[in-house]
């Protein structure tokens, strides 16, 4: 591998799982940075006894500050992109290979996981929400995003360069989509497995995090349009 790549794991409370992950990743990738995002637990001592660097929030901020955070380390340090992966188990390391295999080839600005390609194991009401929610963000985006929900992606430092991201928590990951795409950048797709562990607790809360997707989606109108002020694109352009 020729371009220099970091594993960016965002992480709270994830003493049970962080370890064995990181032993796992690291077969492949290296560099591997866990965002203690104000852990209660053993996360971030754990996270250093296996190899990885570890930058610790004081209190917990959300997924979307934990992930900027990363972001800003992987600029700083002179990465040529970052691959992100959720810290609780729900990803497989091995598939790491894959986006590395892309990035060699082809290069793109941003690699995403999908599991549809194959979502027989996913519950049945994370499907349809995630079919949903990756239609609305595929208009919004002006391209088509398979999966806007997965957190399993590689990414261009070209991309964390141009993208100001301001959401704090899940709503993240679906901005930085949306937000590139209006820049220029393309999206491309890999498969992906779908894993649900028995014992994992979804953070996800149901009514609030989906407010704050319908309030992402709104407030994407006034974004891209500064976007394209910024640019002088014609309002009526499509």
């Amino acid at each position: 591998m020729n371009k220099k790549i970091c594993v960016l794991l965002p992480a709270y409370n994830e003493a049970q799982n962080i370890q064995k992950l990181i032993q796992e990743i690291r077969t492949i990738v290296q560099d591997i940075v866990v965002i203690d995002d104000g852990s209660r637990d053993e996360t971030a001592r754990l996270a250093r006894r296996a190899g990885a660097v570890v930058i610790s929030h004081k209190r917990n901020q959300g997924k979307g500050v934990a992930l900027k955070t990363g972001f800003n380390y992987a600029l700083g340090k002179g990465y040529h992109g970052v691959i992100t992966m959720d810290a609780d188990g729900q990803h497989l390391p091995g598939e790491i290979k894959n986006f590395l295999l892309c990035v060699e080839t082809d290069d793109p600005d941003i690699i995403l996981g999908s599991r549809m390609h194959d979502p027989k194991d996913m519950p049945p009401h994370r499907l349809w929400t995630n079919l949903f929610t990756s239609w609305l963000i595929s208009r919004r985006a002006g391209q088509k995003i398979e999966d806007c929900q997965s957190g399993f992606r590689c990414i261009s430092s070209r991309v964390l360069e141009k993208t100001e991201l301001v959401t704090r928590t899940f709503d993240t990951e679906p901005e930085l989509l949306m937000r590139a795409s209006w820049h220029g950048f393309k999206i491309h797709h890999v498969p992906i497995t779908s894993v649900y562990l028995p014992n994992s607790i979804s953070r996800i809360n149901p009514i609030v995090d989906t407010w704050r997707f319908f309030a992402l989606v709104f407030r994407s109108f006034r974004w891209k349009r500064n976007i394209r002020r910024a640019k002088n694109i014609p309002a009526d352009y499509p």
